[in-house]
């Protein structure tokens, strides 16, 4: 929902905290490092990890987890849960872990640990610094006056069918300020402009105050930016089915897609004709919703007799699958040939995707729970939000949801910012020559209806919305506003400031202060965002952390007096980040 700028409460500041502690258990477990490093770059780089190798960290990280609470001087109340874990070049690991408090989840006490080869803890990064603690776990409201008012925050957010998803759960609300018992609602049904909704609504549980509010559906714009409709209908589709399709001889396919052209598919032989579903790629499927906005249902699969996929044209249903199929391989091969990184929860599994969702429907989504994509058409169902930067805008939503979460404040903000910092690099590192790299998101959509793109990078306040520095309060604005502070910083960080022409595309970039930012280069900004955001943020990193995050990130690659640690110092300063 988006509000007002003034008179907002600035979301409360996170920093890491190193903790000296007693030496762990070490996994004792070797990898391949995810591609060449330059000569300047450490071993802090990701390492590449197969999806067992990976397992096997993570069943060791939960061996050690009591030790690891211990250690860290955790309550007696107070156990870890495992979520992730990261492995450097270097034999250092980084270990994820949620908190839970006499039984109930802590949102906003996630932490990671910072581990050495060798066992020993080097350091402890928190999302919160308060001692987690309550006085009792039972609360003063019954859990219907929670989900009342949850249902009533939906509705008044112009959510139609608004439906509790579960019974309103009690939880330990830490993102902000002191922890205290708090229900959490999830609210389920359908936003204004189409798009499924999942409401999470904290309220306090003595009081039935509201503490916080987040939508968990990541969308490539806001809703209501844009208008479409929603209505159910009919459309052009290619094959029949209603179940997921299998088969067992994988192909390469081609095909051609509106924004990509012609460019190879993954599919398998499935009786005498191809499916579409990309066994190289963890068995990603895309499916055809044939304009359905039935969030339940994945939709029929795509079916071809010769293996040739769409004709480049919107009334095609082929077409829209043909992009959105390409564009998360190529996210897949990005994420996996620069990081080292095994699919978006590094267990080498697929997410789907489903093409044709609602009528006119001018938006694309990202959702936990079905762990997938969805994509609608656009303006008059001739303008599929499938282009390579939404589909690794999107993709990239799971990514972070697998790491630093980035769910309350200010990190929405940033959630959205990484899925256009991805985006952005997946499109170059494509080298599509139909849509070449650029630092420009959706310049191939038209959701403004006059061939704009829906933001800039260089100066985000270009789209009418974005912000170009960052101000106190934005913690309560649309992310897709705020995300602009850190589009800005990687953009900065990557070109450097003024005006030049990259690529044949004129960018002209300011600077809050008026300095000049000279860019370390985009490969290497890549990496310390990517390092940053799988090893430093946290679920509520505000920008402040941020800039703390990714300057120990470059201090981790390159060093503490490289030109990148600088570089890094001087982008932040340029967007009112200091």
């Amino acid at each position: 929902m988006t509000m007002p700028r003034a008179g907002m409460r600035r979301s409360a500041m996170v920093a890491g905290t190193a903790v000296a502690a007693t030496a762990l258990l070490a996994t004792g477990l070797t990898t391949s490092a995810a591609g060449a490093a330059p000569a300047s770059e450490t071993g802090a780089r990701p390492a590449a990890l197969t999806a067992s190798a990976r397992a096997e960290m993570l069943r060791d990280a939960n061996a050690t987890k009591a030790n690891v609470a211990t250690s860290l001087g955790l309550g007696a109340k107070e156990k870890l849960v495992v979520t992730d874990v990261i492995k450097d070049v270097d034999g250092t690991t980084h270990t994820r872990y949620d908190r839970t408090y006499d039984g109930l989840p802590v949102l906003g006490g996630d932490l990671i640990v910072h581990q050495a080869k060798s066992g020993d803890i080097k350091s402890v990064t928190k999302a919160t610094n308060a001692t987690v603690k309550v006085a009792s776990t039972t609360a003063g409201v019954a859990p219907s006056t929670a989900a009342k008012a949850a249902l009533k925050l939906a509705k008044a957010d112009h959510t139609t069918g608004a439906s509790a998803d579960q019974a309103p759960r009690k939880v330990i609300w830490a993102a902000t300020g002191k922890p205290v018992l708090a229900y959490e609602t999830v609210i389920g049904g359908t936003r204004k402009d189409g798009t499924p909704s999942k409401l999470h609504v904290i309220t306090d549980a003595a009081t039935g105050k509201k503490l916080y509010q987040y939508q968990d559906v990541k969308t490539f714009t806001g809703t209501g930016q844009h208008n479409g409709k929603v209505t159910p209908g009919t459309g052009t589709t290619s094959g029949t089915g209603t179940t997921p399709g299998t088969g067992t001889t994988p192909g390469t396919g081609t095909g051609t897609g509106q924004y990509n052209g012609k460019v190879p598919l993954g599919s398998v032989k499935s009786g005498s004709r191809w499916l579409l579903k990309d066994t190289a790629r963890g068995g990603h499927q895309t499916y055809n919703a044939k304009h359905s906005i039935d969030q339940t249902k994945q939709g029929s699969p795509f079916y071809d007799a010769d293996n040739v996929w769409g004709n480049g044209k919107p009334t095609t249903a082929q077409t829209a699958a043909v992009d959105a199929h390409y564009g998360a391989a190529m996210t897949w091969d990005y994420y996996k040939n620069v990081f080292g990184r095994n699919g978006i929860r590094g267990d080498g599994k697929a997410a789907y995707s489903r093409v044709h969702f609602g009528d006119q429907f001018g938006n694309a989504a990202w959702n936990d729970d079905c762990f997938c994509m969805t994509y609608g058409d656009g303006a008059g169902n001739k303008k599929p939000l499938t282009a390579l930067d939404v589909v690794g805008h999107e993709m990239t939503h799971g990514v972070t949801s697998a790491t630093a979460k980035l769910k309350y404040g200010e990190a929405v903000g940033l959630d959205e910012a990484t899925s256009d910092i991805f985006s952005t690099a997946v499109e170059f590192y494509a080298k599509n020559a139909q849509d070449p790299g650029d630092y420009l998101l959706g310049d191939k959509i038209d959701l403004n209806g006059d061939g704009t793109p829906a933001r800039y990078m260089d100066k985000p306040s270009k789209d009418g919305l974005s912000y170009d520095y960052w101000e106190s309060g934005m913690g309560n604005v649309d992310p897709h506003a705020t995300s602009g502070v850190g589009n800005h910083f990687f953009y900065l960080l990557s070109e450097g400031s003024g005006a030049k022409e990259i690529d044949g595309v004129k960018y002209d970039s300011p600077t809050k202060d008026g300095s000049t930012v000279k860019g370390i280069g985009r490969a290497k900004a890549e990496k310390i965002w990517y390092k940053a955001l799988t090893t430093y943020m946290t679920s509520n990193t505000d920008y402040h952390a941020a800039r703390k995050a990714t300057l120990k990130a470059a201090t981790d690659l390159y060093g503490a007096d490289s030109a990148e640690y600088k570089g890094v110092d001087a982008a932040w300063a340029g967007v009112n980040v200091k």
